[in-house]
């Protein structure tokens, strides 16, 4: 199964396509006596509601769904979800970032934002993103889960609602916490087969979704690539705005401040591959080639390190020159006066003369 989705020339109804495959493959259409023009009607209504930023878009969307599907699809995972958990977990990667204004958490709770007030500065983000996307199943039109019975249609909201509001960055330490506990608990049961009950599977699911949110370092070099101009566009336009604000200029925002190539191995080191390497200790061995194309492209940005520090340290000693320049012209043009000054200082002195 492809773990990865083109970045390149994309369609949006690809990527609706894709997800309504999805659905269809698994047979939750059947299952759930889904009608499948309301769930092509809900996935274009979706699509409509994410806004065209440079990385949190439908194109992005889709990549995390296809990513969760991979990951839910692991040998080692055989049998252990509902149809219901899978439903879910799809459900929750297409929406995941659904009408993402293209700023940080952080940046709607520095500028008080209506979002921020709304939801009282918690997981800011991620609440609008579900309230937008259960918004629409209200819609009768789009409701494709109109057979669940209530039961359902609560676990199933429950499910969701719990997979994308960790997505947010702020619950990665915990995540990772459980992940790790669950891993230890494994090894001391000393069985190759995972045994989860309803907690530890919920558990599980937040973790893939983390995990796809996640996954662009552990993609093929040339479309992770991409990932990152686009991110890094995102975030410079967000660092231009708070520049043009006047206040703090957030992480990674500053587009006259960034080794791009440093901050993808920190990223990789501090948060990727702690991640995917506890995930890969608990489906062991289905995911060592995810784990292999992560230390590749650790690897490939390591080598640019050193390039894109002198590029970067020839940009500051250059903008240091300026400053020191346009420092050196401002003094000396405050210190000599202009033939204006030096004629309305002869006139003064010579009114003065008269005057004695």
């Amino acid at each position: 199964m492809d773990y990865s989705l083109l970045v390149k020339k994309r369609k949006k109804s690809n990527d609706n396509f894709a997800n309504y495959t999805k659905f269809m493959k698994r047979g939750l259409l059947k299952t759930f006596e889904i009608p499948s023009s309301i769930l092509l009607n809900y996935l274009l209504h979706l699509e409509h509601h994410y806004r065209d930023n440079p990385y949190h878009n439908q194109v992005h969307a889709a990549d995390v769904t296809q990513s969760v599907n991979v990951l839910i699809s692991s040998p080692a995972l055989q049998n252990v979800f509902s149809e219901l958990e899978v439903l879910a977990s799809i459900f929750a990667g297409a929406i995941h970032d659904v009408d993402h204004p293209g700023f940080t958490n952080h940046y709607l709770i520095n500028t008080n934002s209506e979002l921020a007030i709304m939801y009282n500065d918690e997981s800011v983000l991620e609440q609008h993103h579900l309230a937008v996307a259960f918004k629409l199943l209200q819609d009768s039109n789009c409701n494709f889960i109109v057979s669940l019975n209530k039961k359902q249609r609560q676990l199933f909201r429950k499910l969701t609602i719990e997979m994308v509001l960790a997505t947010d960055m702020s619950k990665h330490m915990s995540i990772l916490a459980d992940l790790k506990t669950m891993v230890e608990a494994k090894k001391v049961a000393g069985s190759s087969v995972l045994t989860l009950d309803k907690t530890d599977r919920i558990q599980v699911m937040q973790t893939m979704i983390h995990l796809a949110d996640l996954s662009n370092p552990t993609k093929p070099i040339d479309l992770y690539s991409i990932w990152v101009k686009n991110i890094m566009e995102e975030y410079w336009r967000q660092g231009d705005r708070e520049r043009d604000l006047g206040i703090d200029i957030s992480p990674m925002c500053d587009r006259n401040n960034i080794t791009i190539a440093k901050s993808q191995v920190g990223f990789i080191d501090f948060i990727v591959h702690p991640l995917f390497e506890t995930w890969a200790d608990l489906v062991n061995p289905h995911a060592q080639y995810i784990l292999d194309q992560l230390e590749f492209n650790r690897e490939w940005y390591q080598t640019r390190i050193p390039e894109e520090q002198e590029k970067h340290d020839v940009i500051m000693i250059e903008e240091n020159d300026a400053n020191v320049e346009s420092t050196t012209i401002f003094q000396s043009s405050q210190q000599q006066s202009s033939p204006n000054e030096i004629s309305n200082l002869k006139q003064f002195d010579s009114t003065k003369e008269t005057k004695e």
